[in-house]
């Protein structure tokens, strides 16, 4: 992703902000000043946790997110979840924690909200609010899931920082006092985290779409300073309240003690309302500032958040041994420092150990060290762009994704288009439909092909538009009881699937039917790529009898709502066509079918795929000598012979075997030397200079100009475009 130069800021913020939760636990200042500490631990450092909520958000909330990258994320904080818990049992042990009388409704609350110690609760309430977040947004999108949030955030703000004004009115301290039989703090994955993780997804959301800052440097630096005066004036206004009730000094211990003692449970000053708005502006300034990522930071801020009130405790017990309590701890500031340098070092040790001892993960492993596809979205969103340019004013983009997208990843390329702006898409399965909406795609998706008509549930659950093969298949779909959404399929010509242009009773039999719903009319063009005179005229007598359908239909008061016949070369032979869609598949990708012909209106294609492998071996093969099955390649000269792991189960065809195929290295030809085996490919590289195990060989290249464009590879094995790039293997990454 281009925005990962954005990134240095955040991973610096990081850093920063463990620094802030150690201060709040420390209360650097309070030797010195009770208001300046007030300022750095109960407003400043506020911004610590919310902004790893935001993180969090930011890197793992789409609407477009895949379920294996939360189970991943729930994965990892429960280990560390539990490696925390167990880390600090020994204290707890100490503190007599395990001898209370309720012990096990106290450790699942604990666990699940609250952690079993003090600065754990962040952990649960992560994954918590994860889980919530993620569905939220999935289900209702951004900005309802904002919305609710919001308010689930105000519930827990009055239940927190605004608790000694809300206590007041009998109902409210009712309803605070249930949910603290059930957390004890609003400060929780239910209240806190929702919103900020909302936020944090919702900013990189839009910054996918518009990657250029909404507002300028010096706006948001304005924003920031006027949200942080107003909360800091929250946090005053809200403090002063508390202590006004007495007259004794303002101090921070004694304000926690007397907020325990009258307003129960909900005593805890780390929610304000004017947070929200303080830390938008925060996290996009620091999306600002470019440079290099320091990915070691986020590993050491996690061990620091989760190490430093061990390291209080051992500052503690030093400074009581040395008997220098007044230096260590009576000293705030030097408390501060020493927990901090101690904390520190402690997460630096920590992660030199683990940067040793672990190993890469199977998915570091996997990938670019075999063979690999190479996709390019912003040709595709290119291809996209000129493809709606060259459509009638009113005609919509029905993006073409059946077959994992031609090969090039249902997952990226739906997604990618959806954020350009096109909102409908073509399937062939059931299952490729219920994919796409999974992967968070909410346009309307059309299948192409047959269903089950058992599996309308499914066609109505997931809001599919299913086509209309025939009359006797919409009967069959009506017989299931479920209304559904259709397109009808009309025969033009290609004599494949659909009711027959001249039977416009049939079609209205289907208008007429309770549970069917037709959302459109549509055929298929089946020479549109040919400007030879006959498949023209023939092309040319399709448009008219679907044309005379439709009319048809509306003078007998039926409307067909949405009609398309055209595909990629329908769009480029007869541009002129006034039709609702463009069902573009092939074009979509940058490249055409076949390389026999041009087009009337020849668009500028960019190809998106690139298929490459990398060289294992290098063998050498003496003059006469053979190689591979059944011999066919021998050896007219003293050779090297290159070996790619890719072969025909990864989409290579066969028929590119000895005197076809031919792979690029070191911008070089490598021809194919013998068969092309399930899971290797022999090059000749003995005219290669500098050829190298490790050297990256293409296969399919993204390059009009090389002989390894898709259209020319698939030329050579008598195929074409279309089949060569859905044949891509699923070993592929």
């Amino acid at each position: 992703m281009n925005e990962k130069k954005s990134y240095a800021g955040i991973d610096r913020m990081r850093f920063i902000a463990a620094f802030l939760i150690v201060a709040i636990h420390t209360s650097p200042l309070a030797a010195q000043s009770i208001a300046a500490d007030f300022v750095l631990t109960r407003v400043i450092a506020r911004v610590a946790v919310p902004f790893f909520f935001m993180t969090s958000g930011f890197f793992l909330i789409s609407k477009y997110g895949r379920a294996d990258k939360l189970k991943s994320f729930l994965k990892r904080t429960a280990v560390i979840y539990g490696a925390a818990i167990l880390l600090y049992i020994p204290v707890n042990i100490y503190n007599g924690y395990f001898m209370s009388d309720d012990l096990l409704p106290k450790l699942i609350k604990d666990v699940v909200f609250d952690g079993t110690f003090y600065h754990l609760w962040y952990l649960p309430a992560s994954m918590l609010g994860a889980v919530i977040v993620w569905y939220a947004v999935k289900r209702l999108g951004f900005k309802k899931a904002l919305a609710v949030t919001s308010a689930l955030y105000l519930i827990g703000t009055l239940g927190n920082s605004w608790y000694a004004f809300v206590s007041q009115v009998p109902a409210a301290k009712s309803f605070y006092g249930l949910l603290g039989q059930i957390s004890d703090y609003t400060r929780n994955g239910i209240f806190f985290a929702p919103v900020f993780m909302v936020l944090g997804g919702w900013i990189a959301e839009e910054r996918r779409k518009k990657p250029d800052a909404s507002f300028s440097f010096k706006i948001g630096l304005v924003g920031l300073a006027v949200s942080f005066a107003l909360m800091l004036g929250e946090a005053f206004l809200l403090r002063n309240y508390v202590l006004s009730k007495t007259d004794l000094p303002m101090n921070r211990d004694l304000a926690d003690a007397i907020l325990q003692r009258d307003y129960g449970e909900q005593r805890n000053d780390s929610m304000y309302l004017f947070l929200l708005p303080c830390m938008y502006f925060l996290f996009d300034l620091l999306l600002r500032f470019g440079g290099k990522r320091r990915r070691e930071l986020r590993s050491l801020s996690l061990i620091i958040y989760i190490v430093h009130p061990m390291m209080i405790l051992v500052v503690r017990v030093a400074a009581r041994i040395l008997g220098i309590w007044h230096i260590l701890v009576n000293n705030s500031i030097v408390h501060y420092l020493a927990v901090s340098l101690l904390s520190f070092v402690f997460a630096y040790a920590a992660l030199l150990i683990w940067e040793k001892k672990k190993r890469p993960s199977l998915r570091a492993r996997r990938g670019r060290e075999r063979a690999w596809i190479e996709t390019d979205m912003g040709n595709l969103a290119h291809n996209a762009a000129a493809l709606r340019g060259a459509m009638q004013d009113g005609c919509g983009l029905m993006a073409v994704v059946k077959a994992d997208a031609y090969g090039h990843g249902a997952y990226d390329t739906a997604v990618c288009l959806e954020r350009q702006g096109v909102n409908a898409f073509a399937v062939a399965t059931v299952d490729e439909g219920i994919e796409l909406r999974k992967y968070g795609i909410s346009g309307d998706i059309l299948i192409l092909g047959y269903t089950d008509p058992r599996r309308a549930v499914h066609i109505r659950r997931y809001r599919l538009t299913q086509t209309v093969l025939d009359l006797k298949y919409a009967r069959l779909l009506e017989r299931q009881k479920k209304t559904v959404a259709v397109h009808i399929k009309i025969d033009t010509g290609m004599r494949r699937l659909g009711i027959d242009a001249e039977d416009i009773k049939s079609v209205e039999k289907v208008f007429s039917m309770g549970h069917i719903k037709v959302r459109g009319i549509y055929s298929h063009l089946c020479c549109s790529d040919s400007l030879n005179e006959e498949d023209v005229f023939f092309t040319e007598n399709q448009i008219e009898r679907f044309e005379r359908l439709l009319d048809g239909l509306k003078a007998d008061g039926f409307d067909p709502g949405k009609t398309h016949i055209q595909s990629s070369y329908g769009l480029m032979n007869y541009p002129e066509l006034k039709f609702d869609y463009v069902r573009a598949g092939i074009a979509l990708y940058g490249v055409l079918s076949d390389c026999r012909g041009g087009v009337r209106n020849p668009l500028d294609l960019r190809p998106v795929l690139s298929l490459r492998s990398r060289v294992v071996l290098i063998r050498e093969v003496k003059k006469g000598e053979s190689c591979g099955y059944g011999r066919a390649f021998t050896a007219k000269r003293d050779s090297l012979i290159g070996i790619l792991p890719i072969g025909y189960c990864d989409g290579v065809p066969r028929s590119l075997s000895e005197g076809v195929g031919a792979a690029e290295i070191r911008g070089r030809t490598a021809p194919f030397a013998g068969r092309v085996c399930m899971d290797s490919v022999a090059v000749d590289v003995t005219d290669i200079e500098d050829i190298a195990v490790g050297d990256i060989a293409t296969l399919i290249s993204d390059d009009p100009q090389s002989p390894l464009y898709a259209p020319l590879v698939a030329e050579r094995t008598g195929s074409i475009s279309n089949e060569l790039l859905c044949r891509m293997g699923d070993r592929l990454e």
